[in-house]
């Protein structure tokens, strides 16, 4: 589809969707159009939300949602289809109207995407056979005994296979859909559209559904809990294993073996892990040297901070800046 033409993108909608799911995208792309208008082309974006029979859908939040009917769409030029993900209670029931629906349409999109339990849907109309998809972390488990010809990813934020994207939950459908700005129409349109949205720009794969003191809270019964927080306000400072037990409260061999047992990793893995993660915010929002960033992190050395940046994604950390950064521009050489 040229450049020029106007994109037509597809929600389907269902009784008791997550309405973050739809409006989190929604609001995206209706952003983009905005930021990305130029006097006298068409817009960047056509929206369309659609359910089986058309009308009010009522979405999970209480908030209904006006839709057109799926049966007015056949034979339209549709760029991608997605799915939003909800519903009510703790057991997934897809709408067989719509996966009839999907099965006969998704060929002819260019792109098939879903949020969150969205996935469901598109595995039930046979989308996602042998496809590494992601979807939220909660529903890992069923997608996988419920459809174990999809291969579920647990941890991405999203993934892009082929023409096939799916995300994880809820606001991971909002970074999804940054992504597909990007691959439409540029880095500048979609960092200034995660801008107003008052987003970082996201990793495109590979990045955990948590950041790491979310993640390290989901294992922790709630003993480590202030530790983590004040491991994440001293990133700068001496974080040696002997200090963070004086900080806990504990001989040096309880906290240890208590940690390790309760967080499911030493000590030194997850100051290791939170360094990281200050180091990526850093390389992504600032042009600052390697050096002024080792110091705001607590590493004494670049050296340490190519290696364990090298160690732990596989790029050195001016690779990942020059990939991630949300300043436009070559990154700057230290």
């Amino acid at each position: 589809m040229p450049a020029s033409t106007t994109r037509r993108i597809v929600f389907l909608a269902y009784e008791d969707m997550n309405l973050l799911d739809l409006a989190g995208p929604l609001q995206a792309f209706a952003t983009a159009n905005r930021l990305g208008q130029v006097e006298g082309a068409p817009l960047l974006y056509e929206t369309v939300i659609a359910s089986v029979s058309g009308g009010s859908v009522m979405s999970s939040a209480g908030l209904a949602v006006d839709t057109r009917a799926v049966a007015t769409l056949d034979g339209a030029d549709i760029d991608t289809l997605i799915v939003a993900g909800g519903c009510k209670g703790e057991e997934f029931t897809v709408c067989p109207e719509l996966v009839a629906w999907i099965g006969r349409h998704a060929a002819s999109a260019r792109r098939l995407c879903s949020v969150c339990t969205g996935a469901f849907v598109l595995a039930a109309a046979g989308q996602l056979n042998a496809r590494r998809v992601a979807t939220h972390w909660a529903w890992v488990d069923r997608l996988r005994q419920r459809h174990p010809e999809v291969r579920v990813d647990a941890d991405a934020l999203f993934i892009q296979d082929g023409a096939l994207w799916t995300s994880a939950g809820v606001t991971a459908g909002i970074d999804m859909s940054l992504a597909l700005i990007e691959a439409d129409h540029g880095h500048q349109i979609a960092i200034q559209t995660a801008r107003q949205l008052v987003m970082f720009i996201k990793r495109a794969g590979g990045q955990s559904q948590f950041s790491v003191p979310l993640a390290t809270q989901a294992r922790d019964d709630g003993n480590f809990a202030s530790l983590h927080s004040w491991i994440a306000s001293h990133i700068d400072e001496d974080l040696g294993v002997a200090r963070l037990a004086t900080m806990a409260n504990m001989s040096l061999r309880t906290f240890v073996r208590v940690y390790t047992a309760t967080v499911g990793r030493t000590p030194a893995k997850t100051v290791e892990a939170m360094r990281m993660e200050a180091a990526c915010r850093a390389l992504e929002s600032s042009t600052l040297p390697l050096k002024a960033i080792c110091t705001k992190i607590g590493y004494a050395e670049e050296q340490t901070l190519r290696r364990v940046f090298l160690r732990n994604f596989g790029v050195n950390p001016l690779q990942y800046r020059a990939r991630f950064s949300e300043r436009p521009g070559p990154a700057r050489a230290t």
